[in-house]
Formats: C-alpha cells, sequence, structure tokens
C-alpha cells in the first residue's frame, strides 16, 4: 500500500531474523541488511554511531530476535554431531557466514551504494558492517552456551545484556551474570548501559582495524573483508569454547 514503506528499524529487525535463520541467507538479503542498517545510522546520526550508542541499542534490540536452537535441534541440524564437534562446526558455518558479510559489504562499499558525506571522518561502512557481523556472532555465542549445557536463560533484557557483554569481551557468560537478578531497570540502568556502551565501542574499533582492508578497490575489497570476518568470527568462536570448556571442568 502506498506510505507504507518499512521504518529502517522495521527493516533491520527483520535482516536480523534472516541472517540469523535457520536457512542460509543469500547475497542479495545480505545486502538489503547491510542498507537498512546504514540507513538506521544515518538517522542516528554521527555522533551516535561514533560514540557507540547506536551500536549498542542496536545490538541490545537484535539479541531477542536472533533465533537460538536448542541442543537437540542443534544435533539434528548437524547430523548428530554433539560436544566439541558440535561447536567446532557451529563455528565453521558462522565463520562462513561472517565472510559472505564481508563480501557483499566489500563489494557495497567498493560501489560507493553506502558512503555518506563524513565517512572520511567516520568508518562509517565499517560500522555498518561489522553490526551485521555480530548479529552471526551473537547467535554463535548462545548457541554455544547451548552446545556446553550452559544456556543463557531469563527475561529478554537480562538476556541481551549478558549476551552482548559476553561478545564484546569475548568470552563466555559467567554463573554469576546467569544469576544476577533485577529485570530490566537493574539490566539496563545508567552504570551498566554505559559499560556496554564502553565495551561494545571498543570491540567495535578493535574490528575496524582489521577490517580496513573492506575499504579497498573492487575485487580485493570484497575478498579482503570475507577473509577478514572469518577469522575474526573464528576466533570468537574458538575463544568462548575454551571460557566455557574450562567452567564445565570447574576449578582444578
Amino acid at each position: 500500500m502506498p506510505g507504507t514503506a518499512e521504518q529502517p528499524e522495521e527493516q533491520v529487525a527483520e535482516g536480523f531474523s534472516t541472517v540469523t535463520g535457520n536457512q542460509e541467507a543469500s547475497p542479495a538479503d545480505l545486502a538489503s541488511f547491510t542498507r537498512a542498517l546504514a540507513a538506521s545510522a544515518r538517522e542516528a546520526g554521527a555522533r551516535a554511531v561514533a560514540s557507540g550508542q547506536w551500536a549498542t541499542a542496536t545490538l541490545l534490540d537484535a539479541v531477542p530476535r536472533i533465533s537460538v536452537r536448542d541442543l537437540e535441534t542443534l544435533k539434528a541440524d548437524h547430523a548428530g554431531l554433539s560436544g566439541a564437534a558440535l561447536a567446532g562446526e557451529l563455528i565453521r558455518v558462522a565463520s562462513r557466514r561472517s565472510a559472505t558479510v564481508g563480501a557483499a559489504a566489500g563489494a557495497i562499499i567498493s560501489a560507493g551504494q553506502l558512503a555518506p558525506p563524513a565517512w572520511v571522518a567516520i568508518p562509517f561502512e565499517l560500522v555498518v558492517e561489522t553490526i551485521a557481523v555480530a548479529a552471526i556472532e551473537l547467535q554463535l555465542v548462545a548457541e554455544l552456551h547451548v552446545v556446553y549445557q550452559q544456556p543463557v536463560t531469563g527475561p529478554a533484557s537480562h538476556r541481551s545484556v549478558v549476551l552482548l557483554r559476553a561478545w564484546a569481551e569475548r568470552r563466555g557468560v559467567t554463573p554469576a551474570n546467569l544469576a544476577a537478578k533485577g529485570g530490566l531497570a537493574e539490566a539496563l540502568g545508567h552504570g551498566t548501559r554505559n559499560e556496554l556502551v564502553r565495551l561494545v565501542r571498543r570491540r567495535v574499533l578493535n574490528r575496524l582495524g582489521r577490517n580496513v582492508w573492506t575499504l579497498a578497490p573492487l575485487l580485493a575489497g570484497a575478498v579482503a573483508g570475507a577473509e577478514i570476518n572469518r577469522r575474526a568470527t573464528r576466533g570468537l568462536g574458538e575463544a568462548v569454547v575454551r571460557d566455557l570448556a574450562a567452567q564445565a571442568r570447574g576449578p582444578l
């Protein structure tokens, strides 16, 4: 119907669901998701993007929309694998998806489709790409917890905070965080949110340093972005697995 075009927030929400769905997103889906994130970031403004406020708010809103399978479904979807073998397969699949995002973003950026006037001052395109990859990585972090029988449960606001912190710190969710109470008021209190903004901004900036090659011209940008994202997601998954395995073993 005329006049009912979706707003950027609605397109971003759909994009998170598509990118983390059981069916692998197509390059066209990933490109559409990247453009929706770009529109959302432009609407938020350069200050919100540069400060990390936009990234944090977008990811907190995303977590409840991310599909997280239970253990039996994960086993069924991956030929009956379990334990470390299943974790390794989840990392492999997530790394491949991240590589596809890197290639799609690299190609779009090379064509100049996302570049705003202020891109030289703010690595805007790479911020958008990092958030797209973060959706995949947040799902990976959540499902690795399921594999190691430490699922992240509780109200959506609580899950969002603890998973986002785990992603930003590249580690498993601690038992203390899982047991924390207090609901939305505590989970999104001023101090907690400021700390999350700091952690997310640091993580995004770290990724920007690695992903600068995504801005290389033409095919080189797509190829470099794909490989860098693949390695980064694999590294995140392996770090979370080490942490979860150590928690499962308990103190020596």
